[in-house]
């Protein structure tokens, strides 16, 4: 089952503050103490903000009058005299008026009313109104307690709304499993960071009740924000792992060790269990790369996303005739593991690129790879992979690639490829599946699992020494963990009678972090293996 997190003991009544800290623990506080000193701290930051405004209010008056007796003819000098003669008949008491200088304060009176001094006081007493303005706003908006509390760093990992399929839909006894219909589509964000939309938000699951596990670094990158971040922030060029914090640490821990093992009956129950599901996705980590492990000049150019980068212990790396020129070894894609731990059984990479067209089809060859698998179009709202094959026949850095036959099916293309470089010849096939809408999850399970079937038949008929299949979408963690997920789950389910989905979730994050980006996605996998249990059920006993 899945591992929990202990909590500490509470403290003994006797403990002191000493003790309690080397626990872990705060001491505790009388809510009177803790009120009144929140109270007093924002009474003066609220005192020191009005009078920074009041003070460039007054400030601001003195110039505008300077500087416009200025423009009315006067000097520098013979205008500061002035404004210092309006200021103090301003700011001199009512009866000095009357005194003997009831000269000199008729002569101010008549200059404070003249045009030209009209002007300047006008303009500036304006302006000094919309800064203290500002200044009670802000002063008043201090007042005001947060709204919308930000969500903690614990939390910033994927989440999603509410699936576009119902599990009564999906499991109607009535139906044959492979006739199911179309269910009610709801926008989803399907991010594998297909990122046009803004981060989305679980809408029913109270996220105050969720235990978020840690994460390790840049835990939701399905968060659109971190996709804006500039890739080549200097930082340490250390490899990723070698020096993990604790939090790191425990992210690790927990993919390292999280399990949930499910019998037949208890897929069933689990399947429509959206509260727990998502419990489940949001405690475990993305375990997303940090771009400082990638600080090399034009490695940017090479990523379509910018911080959707390969974990650095199973990165694909291309062989190069300088071993010193790390940019040609580079290209964004990791090595899977496969059923039971097989090493290198796929690789999950990012849609190509204009920059990568090349970088792909070396790939390809150098991985002696019979099999592509493609979960995307070419463009959804904007291009989300580039077109890399050719129409009939095209050469990459010496290889030259050859489109012998092109097969439609209903919900995907087969193209099967000619390969030939420096005298040797190989056979390659394409899968285009293109019935995964954009921003949703499939409305229809059948089209995928005859999809994982067909894949897996395929590979299992390739030459003898054929490398891992290559499996992609635009940023190659969301729709290509969740293919990968489903034919890895369906092994274990005809070998074992089991699934552990969690289980396989951590696995393929370990290998490229955020694989299986969202909650639906999640759900998504578990409603495809149940109906798929089902299947398998009803064939047994015919």
């Amino acid at each position: 089952m899945m591992t929990q997190q202990a909590l500490p003991d509470p403290p003994a009544p006797g403990d002191s503050l000493d003790e309690q800290e080397e626990q872990g623990q705060r001491p505790s506080h009388s809510p009177l103490q803790a009120a009144h000193g929140a109270w007093m701290e924002r009474a003066w930051r609220i005192g020191v903000t009005a009078s920074y405004f009041l003070c460039l209010c007054v400030l601001l008056q003195i110039m505008g009058v300077w500087l416009l007796y200025m423009l009315n003819g006067y000097g520098a000098f013979p205008a500061a005299h002035k404004v210092l003669d309006l200021m103090q008949y301003l700011l001199s008491p009512l009866g000095v008026h009357g005194s003997v200088e009831e000269e000199t304060t008729q002569a101010l009176q008549r200059e404070l009313w003249r045009m030209e001094s009209l002007r300047p006081l006008l303009v500036t007493i304006f302006l000094g109104f919309v800064i203290l303005g500002i200044g009670v706003l802000y002063c008043v908006r201090s007042l005001t307690p947060d709204s919308c509390p930000a969500l903690s760093d614990d939390r910033r990992q994927s989440v999603s709304r509410q699936p576009s399929f119902t599990y009564s839909e999906w499991t109607d006894a009535k139906q044959d499993l492979f006739d199911l219909e179309s269910v009610p589509e709801t926008p989803v964000f399907d991010c594998d960071c297909d990122c046009d939309c803004p981060m989305d938000m679980k809408s029913e699951a109270d996220p105050e009740t969720l235990t978020i596990k840690p994460a390790g670094l840049q835990e939701r990158r399905g968060s659109n924000v971190s996709l804006t971040l500039d890739m080549c922030t200097p930082g340490s060029t250390e490899p990723y792992g070698a020096l993990l914090s604790p939090r790191e640490q425990s992210a690790q821990e927990y993919l390292q060790t999280a399990s949930n093992v499910l019998l037949a009956s208890q897929l069933r129950s689990r399947a429509p269990d959206d509260s727990a599901l998502q419990t489940e996705f949001y405690e475990t980590p993305m375990n997303f790369v940090d771009p400082k492990e990638y600080s090399f000049p034009g490695v940017v150019r090479k990523n379509r996303y910018k911080t959707i980068l390969p974990n650095t212990h199973s990165r694909v790396c291309l062989r190069a005739t300088d071993p010193d020129d790390f940019l040609s070894t580079y290209i964004n894609a990791n090595y899977i593991r496969g059923y039971g731990g097989q090493e290198k059984a796929y690789i999950a990479t990012q849609g190509p690129t204009v920059n990568t067209v090349s970088d792909f089809w070396r790939m390809v060859w150098q991985e002696h790879s019979p099999i592509i698998v493609m979960i995307t179009n070419i463009e959804e709202k904007n291009e989300k992979c580039t077109e890399y094959w050719p129409e009939d026949s095209a050469v990459h850095q010496g290889m030259e690639v050859t489109v012998t036959q092109v097969i439609q099916a209903d919900d995907y293309s087969l193209r099967i490829f000619t390969l030939k470089y420096e005298g040797e010849q190989r056979s390659l096939r394409q899968y285009w599946y293109t019935s995964w809408p954009d921003q949703k999850t499939p409305d229809k399970a059948p089209p995928l699992l005859e999809l994982v079937q067909e894949v897996e038949e395929a590979r299992q008929q390739a030459p003898p020494g054929s490398g891992p299949v290559i499996v992609h979408c635009s940023a190659g963690i969301g729709r290509t963990g969740c293919f990968i997920a489903t034919t890895l789950l369906c092994q274990q389910l005809r070998n074992e009678g089991v699934v552990d989905i969690l289980k396989t979730t951590c696995q393929l994050r370990l290998d490229r972090g955020g694989m299986i980006q969202t909650a639906e996605q999640y759900q998504f996998v578990h409603h495809v293996l149940s109906l798929y249990e089902k299947r398998q059920s009803r064939h047994s006993e015919e």
